[in-house]
């Protein structure tokens, strides 16, 4: 556990910067804003031998900001923190530019300064317990979670609207703290369950996941209510989410006994970066739990919703099944594919029979129950995810500097064993069979070997995330009709920008630039790099030659998925019946295209 971080100037300030640079670089890449080169005399453009060059953005109210940055890959920016004038202060810039440049009503702007804020203090407490590269890089899988930053690319990206500055302290992933959970029963009328074959009855999953004393004390709980236990599913539930949501809202569910508060089952449990997650500290080999939060973070409230949490273990076996059957993902790549086994939903008598009502009232008690990392990897292997590469310590040395630095290995030679590790299976799944996931940096993890070399892929968060082709393949065919109702489709067109927005967008266009400063690796040499594994995959199975080309990842241009747009000016802070979706604004150019 990291303690509450002091009302320290200087660190508010050295964390306000880091704010503002990537506000001025991720809405510069959006085209939120468009900064303007400074005027240069006629002999120099005002490169710097770091490759920055000089911009401007006029507020309109006579304030002009300038700073130094750097284009990349896909269009993007990489903006000096140092440089900025006249201020630091990503608040100041938002007071003085939300109507004229940034275009954002009053009620956005003032709910996006409360998250703004509210990121800005975890960012706060992460610097007060950062520790160094070689210190992450000796950290297990949960440990390393916990001193991770948020999304690289959404600027207020530990909102976490709901919470309060104590919840923060105590249940964000960086507190670094483990709690054990409490367990409600819930009679079969609310409840419903799933699981795959092997665990088609919840007295099983039970079996494996508590203790018998403690099922024994959950079931008598129930018969002192003058209740039969056999009428009831159990589950863990967040203590906020019980504290601010299940107590009141199901309030006559709680007077009647159809819900039934249980003790905890005594394990301890650590959040992980998505919040609702937790892992099994005290039993590591147990399932993860995947509980509903029903906190505003980065897109969407951290719900659970309640048709693909149901058909969660449906997903899995299908997608299991692809992999099992493919002796190139089973036996070659080696893809871990961390299913999500069990399901428990639990329906509120009144919101769930109200399909228009705001999704988060739709989203608010379950569980489901994930397969752990750890008894999948091989002896000597270590997992971390992939946004975990993207990291850089105090000192400004990178994590993955670290990690090729104890490989032994020539920076070039580490990247293509990286590559080859995220790409094929990833590539295979589309090209064979229509299917993509969202491999974001937390949702991708990648496995090494004992000297630090990746070897491998594992993928979780899958069955919220997995999206099939529109375009009738023969290997779809065989999808059971529970699984084709709640999986989305689209055009292959646009399912390739999955890959490109979850994995190269949302991962790549920031490590190319840290390999260029801290391996050496120029950014146009990380990406050819790149697209070798691409065409090297496509060589290795070339009887898939049309679906190469129906599922094209290097089309010159790709459209820009836009990911701060969508609070700032497409669904704001407003409630809504459906999810929000990323927004999409023209397009850039991919630099996978051609070498």
């Amino acid at each position: 556990m990291i303690a509450p971080p002091p009302y320290d100037s200087a660190a508010w300030q050295h964390a306000s910067r880091r704010m503002l640079a990537k506000m001025l670089a991720e809405f510069a890449y959006e085209e939120v804003i468009a900064p303007e080169p400074e005027p240069q005399d006629t002999l120099s453009d005002g490169t710097a031998a770091d490759g920055t060059r000089p911009y401007r953005v006029d507020l309109g109210d006579g304030t002009v900001y300038r700073f130094r940055a750097r284009r990349g890959a896909y269009g993007s920016w990489q903006v000096d923190p140092a440089g900025i004038t006249p201020t630091g202060d990503p608040l100041d810039f938002l007071t003085r530019g939300h109507a004229s440049v940034l275009g954002l009503s009053g009620d956005t702007t003032g709910h996006l300064i409360r998250e703004l804020l509210a990121t800005l203090r975890a960012d706060v407490r992460l610097d007060a317990g950062a520790l160094p590269a070689a210190a992450l890089a000796d950290l297990d899988y949960a440990e390393l979670e916990g001193h991770q930053t948020g999304h690289p690319w959404l600027v207020a990206n530990k909102g976490r609207i709901g919470f309060s500055d104590a919840d923060a302290a105590r249940w964000a992933p960086e507190a670094r703290r483990q709690h054990r959970l409490p367990w409600i029963a819930v009679h079969r009328d609310l409840a419903a369950y799933r699981g795959i074959s092997t665990l088609a009855s919840p007295v099983v999953l039970y079996e494996q996941e508590l203790a018998p004393d403690t099922l024994d004390a959950f079931r008598h709980a129930v018969a002192d209510r003058d209740r039969d236990p056999d009428d009831y599913l159990f589950l863990p539930v967040h203590p906020w989410q019980w504290e601010q949501i299940v107590a009141p809202l199901f309030a006559p569910a709680l007077a009647d006994a159809t819900i039934i508060h249980l003790t905890t089952d005594s394990d301890l449990r650590t959040a992980q970066q998505s919040i609702r997650t937790f892992l099994n500290s005290s039993r590591p080999q147990r399932r993860t739990v995947k509980l509903p939060l029903s906190v505003l973070n980065t897109l969407v409230y951290r719900g659970l919703p309640t048709e693909r949490t149901l058909a969660a273990p449906a997903v899995t076996s299908w997608v299991h099944g692809l992999r099992d059957h493919d002796r190139f993902l089973r036996d070659e790549a080696r893809v871990i594919l961390l299913g999500e086994v069990a399901s428990v939903t639990v329906a509120h008598p009144q919101f769930d029979a109200l399909p228009t009502v705001p999704y988060q009232y739709r989203e608010l008690l379950g569980c489901i129950w994930r397969e752990p990392l750890g008894p999948c990897l091989d002896p000597g292997e270590r997992a971390r995810t992939l946004a975990s590469l993207l990291h850089t310590d105090p000192s400004g040395r990178a994590f993955t500097a670290e990690l090729v630095e104890r490989s032994g290995l020539p920076p070039r030679i580490w990247l293509r064993h990286l590559f080859a590790a995220l790409l094929p299976p990833l590539l295979h799944f589309l090209y064979r069979y229509g299917t993509v996931f969202s491999p974001h940096g937390e949702n991708a993890i990648v496995v090494f070997d004992e000297n630090d070399i990746p070897v491998r892929l594992a993928v979780k968060d899958f069955v919220d995330d997995i999206n099939v082709s529109a375009e009738p393949l023969p290997e779809l065919r065989s999808m059971p009709a529970e699984v084709r109702e709640v999986l989305l489709t689209e055009p292959p067109e646009f399912l390739t920008q999955f890959i490109h927005s979850g994995l190269f967008v949302g991962v790549l266009r920031y490590l190319g630039p840290i390999c260029e400063r801290q391996l050496g690796v120029p950014e146009g040499d990380f990406w050819t790099l790149v697209r070798e594994e691409i065409l090297r995959h496509q060589e290795r199975f070339p009887e898939l030659k049309e679906r190469f080309a129906l599922f094209d990842l290097l089309t010159p241009r790709i459209e820009r998925l836009c990911l701060n747009r969508n609070r700032l000016h497409l669904d704001g802070y407003r409630d809504r019946a459906e999810r929000p979706h990323a927004a999409v604004h023209g397009t850039v150019p991919n630099p996978l295209h051609q070498p």
